[in-house]
């Protein structure tokens, strides 16, 4: 097992480096969240009231209601940046040494993922900090509670990430597809409105929004941050992370995926 956890503490150290290294990054990823917090919320909030839904056990703030989806959104954009850093890698060679090691490429891209995780669950964490000062508070075992919702989040959008980035080749065609994935599985969830109220309004978009599986993953964070455990978004959640990653191992597999079809 040396080699392996020897390669798993060099990746996840790489990956720790660079994002030290890009202080911005770390900026973008609280200043996105934050913006919907703070000035969003002030104008959806009389539009959109919340009811007393689960896990809630009463009225809560459209500020409250949003907090979990703006995790989600944290893990969403960073599980895509870090696989955009795979494309600019493979432009650069430097993928090719990675990808060349004699440890099973399999675990080569767990251990990037679970790196691009960690990193995802300290921005997460950041941004409750934040929104805590703010009055945005959640109680003090939901923030341990939601650390494994946050670990499986990240690893299954981390894992999407991974996907696209084994089927696109040249980094500007990555960024055009980043924003066309982001950006519907962001709006089309739960992150900003609660799904009852998408059905009030046309049941082809609530069905949509169900099926998403970044609504689970939402859903995840926003009941373990009260203590509870939602079993179908789990369930959800696990088995796209498991598709995700078999279809990204799939598609850097030179005998078979499209890494090996370019070369």
């Amino acid at each position: 097992m040396t080699p392996y956890l020897t390669s798993l503490r060099a990746i996840v150290l790489r990956e720790a480096l660079r994002f030290v290294h890009q202080r911005e990054r770390f900026i973008a990823a609280l200043v996105r969240p934050l913006v919907w917090l703070l000035v969003f919320a002030a104008g959806f909030r009389a539009a959109l009231g919340i009811s007393i839904i689960p896990p809630y056990q009463t009225y809560i703030t459209y500020e409250t209601y949003i907090v979990p989806g703006l995790c989600g959104m944290i893990l969403l954009f960073n599980g895509m940046q870090s696989s955009l850093s795979l494309v600019y890698d493979r432009e650069m060679g430097s993928m090719k040494l990675l990808l060349t090691s004699p440890l099973p490429r399999w675990w080569l891209l767990l251990c990037k993922l679970l790196g691009s995780t960690a990193i995802s669950i300290l921005q997460a964490y950041a941004f409750l900090a934040i929104a805590a000062g703010f009055g945005v508070v959640a109680p003090p075992w939901g923030y341990l509670a939601v650390l494994p919702a946050l670990t499986l989040a990240g690893v299954m959008l981390g894992a999407l990430g991974l996907l696209l980035s084994s089927f696109i080749k040249q980094l500007e065609n990555f960024a055009g597809v980043m924003n066309f994935v982001i950006f519907p599985m962001f709006f089309l969830s739960s992150a900003l409105y609660p799904l009852w109220k998408m059905a009030e309004s046309s049941e082809l978009l609530y069905t949509i929004c169900a099926v998403n599986p970044f609504t689970h993953a939402v859903e995840l964070i926003r009941f373990a941050l009260y203590g509870e455990v939602n079993l179908p978004a789990l369930g959800w959640t696990l088995l796209a992370a498991a598709i995700f990653s078999a279809c990204a191992i799939w598609g850097y597999d030179p005998a078979r995926g499209q890494i090996g079809r370019r070369r």
